[in-house]
């Protein structure tokens, strides 16, 4: 047990934010947490993201040649298994918070996502779990999958969604939970947390855009070439000589899909090889149930009318949140119809005419911390919700992006490009983009805002999503003059592979990387650095939910705009044909859809104000001279609304 007694230790070296092992003692801060504990963490994410990724990014190919679904079906299949897999992490959330603690939450999940990643193994490698493959090529030829056969494959897609609810909401913030924000040295590494994080999350979808995409798109036909023999070096490389036995026995999707199970088997030994390293959270009570209990209180008090002074509502002793390294809120203003639940039995029943504050049931009393903690989620949810175009706007890379790529020349001499490895360069934009942001960027732009972060998160936010407008401009352009080449040549009616080269649709995803980097990181650190301390988890599952959100309103958006367009016989701008349809028109819709929601955005960013505690900010200011030993000063500063 950590007691602390060794020599010199004293109470000054146990954590100040209430972390705990996992017996529920106190933790010193030389032995657990910090970067050495993440490292474990990070390595955990670059192994299961590649895993996830070696299944998502390559998804609507799958769907179509092998299950042989049409292009809107595959679509709206790979955008409603998408937004389940991001929708499920707020059950995890709430299960962490509320009982078993984001530690074993991830745990339980971990085991649900593995059975899923066996599964969908199994559906692609047993020639009874799929179709026979297409005779001519043709549509009439293509024989469609068995009830059994789509049971078994989306039975494994959506065991993966569910173990992901559980996985994805605690990770990134069992990892935050590594730094003490009541020591400024941790606090500042905290901020530069988010950014290497995606870093790494994003390492792993290049690779799983790369290798597992090609392996699983082209070793069918290449099994004898050179080009599998680099492959299989690199992957033997990666994953040790016993993968390079197991891709020299198994080929094409079953190795794909073998890669990343061994994968995500890889991650989970590593996070648990790092548990005695880490600093964990006492789970805190279901956030939701405390919600509940605010607004209904202050709904069943609604004629109860609010103390002149602030301090006469009910509040618990300091004592009570320091001995819990918790913190203790004042009440504000806002939303002030909810303070009414912090209104004191006696109080409220004077306030209704008098008589027994026995009238006032005792589930009707919540403290000011309680109200001001669910006012901070109530404030988010308008934010949330202009989030969930621009993760529209994402789907369409790992959907139609892909699918466009099909009918190009996909060609390099004798290399053959698999559409979805075109997703590599989101990957590889947002890479560099992140090192040059947090490296280059945010100490430029510190020195002149004073702002710890260069400037706030919800301008990173809004920039990403400017740049999501221009990438879809971009596209609907290129997409245009793709068009205009097919007709030009004739292949409207024959849907046949244009001879230009599938570059030409580099600049989007360059533009969605650049994008993202702004956007995707800047979102998933707003909604955990904003959210209450008791509701860490709650906050980093919200911005996941506006992924789900968006995947699934990708799916109603095509499927509105194809019934729609089609009407009266017309061709609708989505068909299994692209030479025939008219893409550039639909995403020139979703370049004006975006436009509205960044305007709305904008407008709710301006009224939006920062959450008491997260503006105590750490600001550095390092000497430019490190050969005169420059130093960092330390101090607090209050951070610039948005």
């Amino acid at each position: 047990m950590e007691n602390g007694n060794g020599a010199g230790a004293g109470d000054d070296e146990y954590t100040r934010d209430g972390s705990v092992d996992l017996r529920g003692n106190p933790v010193l801060r030389s032995k657990r947490g910090g970067w050495k504990a993440c490292s474990f963490i990070v390595v955990y994410e670059l192994f299961e993201r590649m895993a996830y990724y070696g299944i998502a990014s390559n998804l609507v190919i799958y769907l179509t040649e092998k299950l042989h679904q049409g292009t809107v079906e595959a679509a709206n299949n790979v955008t409603n298994w998408s937004g389940t897999v991001f929708i499920t992490p707020l059950i995890g959330a709430v299960v962490a918070d509320a009982w078993l603690g984001r530690y074993w939450t991830f745990v339980a999940g971990s085991a649900v996502y593995l059975m899923g990643m066996l599964l969908l193994t199994l559906a692609v490698s047993v020639p009874a779990l799929k179709p026979p493959a297409c005779d001519g090529g043709g549509g009439t030829a293509c024989p469609r999958a068995s009830a059994l056969q789509l049971g078994v494959y989306f039975g494994g897609l959506y065991t993966i969604a569910l173990g992901h609810g559980g996985t994805k909401p605690n990770i990134s913030t069992i990892g935050a939970d590594q730094f003490d924000d009541f020591h400024p040295p941790e606090k500042l590494h905290k901020l530069s947390f988010f950014n290497w994080w995606m870093f790494t999350i994003f390492l792993g979808i290049l690779f799983s855009t790369t290798v597992l995409v090609y392996l699983q798109d082209n070793l069918d036909r290449r099994l004898r070439h050179p080009h599998w023999w680099m492959f299989t070096i690199f992957v033997g490389i990666l994953f040790s000589s016993t993968v390079l036995v197991y891709l020299q026995d198994n080929v094409s999707w079953t190795v794909g899909y073998g890669i990343p199970t061994l994968g995500l088997m890889v991650s989970v030994a590593v996070f648990l090889a790092g548990t005695p390293l880490y600093r964990h959270k006492v789970p805190q009570g279901s956030p939701l149930a405390t919600m509940g209990k605010v607004v209904a209180s202050a709904v069943w008090k609604w004629r109860v009318p609010l103390p002149a002074d602030s301090k006469e509502l009910h509040e618990l002793e300091l004592e009570h949140y320091t001995s819990r390294r918790g913190f203790r809120m004042d009440a504000t203003g806002s939303m002030a119809f909810l303070n009414k639940a912090a209104v004191k039995p006696a109080a409220a029943a004077a306030g209704e005419g008098g008589g027994s504050a026995a009238r006032m049931p005792g589930w009707t009393l919540c403290t000011v911390t309680q109200v001001e903690e669910t006012k901070q989620i109530v404030k988010l949810v308008p934010l949330l919700a202009t989030m969930v175009v621009p993760c529209t706007l994402v789907a369409q890379a790992g959907t139609l992006f892909v699918k466009q790529g099909v009918t190009l020349d996909r060609h390099i001499g004798k290399f053959h490009v698999p559409p979805a490895s075109l997703g590599a360069f989101v990957t590889a934009t947002m890479l560099v983009c992140i090192v040059l942001y947090d490296r280059f960027l945010v100490p430029a732009v510190r020195r002149r805002t004073k702002n710890p972060r260069g400037i706030t998160l919800l301008q990173r936010i809004s920039l990403g999503m400017l740049l999501q407008i221009v990438t879809m401009v971009v596209t609907s352009v290129v997409e245009s003059q793709r068009l205009r080449y097919a007709r030009r040549h004739g292949l409207v009616a024959t849907g046949g592979q244009l001879p230009v080269t599938i570059f030409i649709l580099l600049p989007q995803f360059v533009l969605l990387g650049v994008a993202d980097a702004f956007l995707v990181v800047g979102q998933i650190e707003f909604f955990y650095d904003q959210a209450p301390e008791s509701m860490k988890s709650l906050g980093t599952a919200m911005s996941l939910t506006a992924y789900g959100a968006g995947n699934l309103l990708s799916s109603a958006i095509l499927a509105a705009v194809e019934r729609v367009t089609g009407e009266k016989g017309r061709t609708p701008w989505v068909t299994n044909n692209l030479n025939a349809s008219r893409l550039d028109y639909y995403y020139a819709f979703l370049a004006t859809l975006a436009a509205a929601n960044l305007l709305a955005f904008v407008v709710l960013s301006c009224k939006y104000s920062y959450r008491v505690e997260s503006t105590e900010t750490i600001d550095v200011d390092v000497a430019m001279d490190d050969a005169q030993g420059g130093v960092a000063r330390v101090k607090s500063e209050a951070d610039p609304m948005a």
